[in-house]
């Protein structure tokens, strides 16, 4: 009997091709949960002209392509959010499937994936990061932790109450201190979230480097004459962006600091 054979780059085709499909949902996620919308009613449609979207023009990528980044119906441009979206849970999906496989490990990366984004892109469009996503998020962290996911069950309870705590004391603190919020409630509940996935060292890496850019980002909107010291930046974007990355650069990182053996 011949020996059957997949190739390598067969997983990561399929990883790809499911996270672009999946991408569409979560731009129906990012656009309709902070509005307050039925995410299953009515079917997508125009947010200019309310025409629906045929099937296919609702074809991840290809259809914005095709349509030159506008709708069919009334010519309005169409926000290249969308095919962003899709581009980066298909580019993230076959991360993990590199990174983790088919493993539980792999599962629990990939629904950690599936809540950063949308968070980040509503936090960046409306500075809100919405319970209904960070709540759940912190429970399948912590379900995912003891299943065998890339924290163990300790760390990852660890991770969610110090990633409760810190920036919620931070945050208390420098209210006092200087009568305005530093930070949101939001903020703290996607910390918590991020430490029952990622366990407290990832989430302290990921407190960090999101605070690092964000600084950065702010500093730069400054000296463009973009933005001032009480500008609001939206941390939770910032705070996603840098899980996501140490989702995949995590051992590294901690090799190089000499929080583990190398």
């Amino acid at each position: 009997m011949a020996e059957s054979f997949v190739p390598a780059w067969f997983p990561l085709m399929v990883a790809v091709a499911y996270g672009l499909v999946f991408g569409s949902f979560l731009n129906v996620v990012v656009h309709r949960l902070p509005r307050g919308m039925s995410l299953l009613h009515p079917r997508s449609h125009c947010p200019a002209c309310g025409a629906f979207v045929r099937w296919y023009d609702n074809i991840p990528i290809l259809s914005y392509v095709v349509l030159l980044g506008r709708c069919r119906a009334c010519k309005k441009p169409i926000s290249p959010r969308y095919p962003l979206v899709e581009l980066a849970t298909g580019t993230l999906a076959a991360g993990v499937v590199a990174r983790f496989g088919l493993t539980i490990m792999g599962l629990e990366a990939m629904l950690l994936v599936m809540l950063l984004l949308p968070l980040a892109f509503i936090d960046l469009e409306h500075h809100l990061l919405p319970d209904v996503l960070t709540l759940p998020g912190i429970a399948i962290g912590l379900a995912c932790s003891w299943a065998g996911g890339v924290a163990t069950i300790t760390d990852a309870f660890v991770g969610a109450a110090v990633g409760a705590g810190l920036p919620y004391a931070v945050m208390v603190t420098y209210r006092r201190l200087r009568g305005v919020e530093g930070m949101g409630l939001g903020d703290v509940k996607l910390l918590a979230m991020i430490g029952a996935f990622l366990g407290w060292r990832g989430m302290l890496l990921t407190l960090g480097v999101g605070a690092t850019c964000g600084a950065v980002v702010g500093l730069a909107l400054i000296a463009a004459g973009r933005g001032r010291r009480d500008t609001e930046l939206p941390f939770g974007t910032f705070l996603s962006a840098a899980a996501c990355l140490l989702l995949f650069a995590e051992p590294a990182i901690l090799r190089l600091l000499g929080w583990v053996r190398r």
